[in-house]
């Protein structure tokens, strides 16, 4: 049985948060002397909002949610440290991942003495299901699934994640870093019937503000009044607030994201059909990201050779399951071109 209150930590559930002059204030004052900033307006002499009160209001709208399901958070790097920290005690209680999968949810657990059990995706990438019903134990607090999954690419069925969900104690953290090029729907539709769902999302992919460091949290109200306890008090500077919220508030905007998106799987294919055959490609693996997944015979070599031609893949041999593979990001039109001319003369 899910019990939010069990399941934070215990020295967290009195702490208030950091409180700042202008939490206690609305509208727009004349003068403000309340936080030493610099006096002489420049734009940015003034500290962000650190309630993201527009950004929650227009990120809502965008997602027809309430505000206070929402929290922007530096890159959806931030969102996997604050809900390690907020839910697993360092040096007790364990995260659960499913490698192979995106690495700081291990990097993060690390990083605060949070131990991680790492029960493997099965042989095709698959969850094991399975595997996961069969714990029963109270130190397991945080569930991490990457869908679509990063390396592999592939996206896991809803009811197969909605069972884990409802099954599972603690919370089960889905990222959907990738979730625009996938052909199946998002779990936010979910959120409601499943207390300890939580959802990660990232400007960084489809929306191409991978240099504004902006990511969400998604879960319920209470999930994230916990989380902003502990965040810093201005995680998002006043310029990429802005920029977000000029992005979804903007129709020619969100049409381009979508008209990139659909050029990026279009692009998707092609690449995948054509790194399918050439010589000591072994499997291209079917892909719901913007990346593929690649198999070959002599990874490190081709690997090594692509970068002699000034192409960098990402090598992904070490990586559980990813014996010999690359994972390959979809570029432009030109770009996957050069990378399909360097690869041939390559083998």
């Amino acid at each position: 049985m899910f019990d939010l209150e069990q399941l934070i930590r215990p020295h967290l559930r009195s702490i208030q948060r950091y409180s700042s002059a202008r939490d206690e204030f609305f509208g727009e004052a004349s003068v403000y002397l309340d936080a030493n900033e610099s006096p002489f307006a420049n734009r940015l002499n003034r500290y962000p909002d650190g309630n993201q009160r527009e950004l929650c209001k227009v990120g809502s709208t965008w997602l027809g949610l309430d505000p206070k399901q929402l929290l922007f958070v530096n890159g959806s790097d931030e969102g996997i440290d604050l809900l390690i920290r907020a839910f697993a005690e360092p040096g007790q209680d364990r995260i659960l991942i499913s490698s192979p999968t995106y690495g700081m949810y291990k990097v993060w657990a690390e990083v605060s003495g949070v131990g991680v059990v790492d029960l493997p995706l099965k042989e095709d990438f698959e969850l094991d299901g399975e595997q996961l019903a069969q714990r029963n134990d109270n130190r397991d607090k945080l569930l991490f699934i990457c869908s679509p999954n990063n390396p592999s690419g592939n996206s896991f069925p809803r009811s197969e994640i909605l069972s884990i969900v409802r099954n599972f104690s603690g919370l089960v953290v889905v990222d959907e870093a990738y979730i625009d090029f996938a052909s199946s729907p998002s779990l936010l539709v979910d959120l409601a019937n499943c207390p300890n769902l939580v959802i990660l999302r990232t400007f960084s992919k489809a929306w191409g503000f991978a240099g504004l460091r902006v990511g969400m949290v998604i879960a319920s109200p209470s999930i994230i009044e916990v989380l902003r306890r502990i965040k810093p008090p201005y995680n998002i500077g006043t310029p990429a607030q802005d920029k977000i919220i000029s992005a979804l508030s903007c129709a020619q905007q969100l049409a381009q994201v979508k008209t990139n998106v659909e050029l990026l799987k279009a692009e998707r294919a092609r690449l995948g059909q054509a790194i399918g055959g050439l010589p000591s490609v072994v499997r291209v693996f079917p892909s719901q990201g913007n990346f593929l997944l690649v198999r070959t015979s002599d990874s490190k070599r081709i690997y090594e050779c692509l970068l002699a031609r000034g192409i960098v893949v990402r090598d992904r041999s070490n990586q559980t399951g990813c014996s010999g593979c690359l994972r390959v990001s979809v570029g432009t039109p030109d770009e996957n071109d050069i990378l399909l001319s360097c690869w041939r003369s390559c083998v």
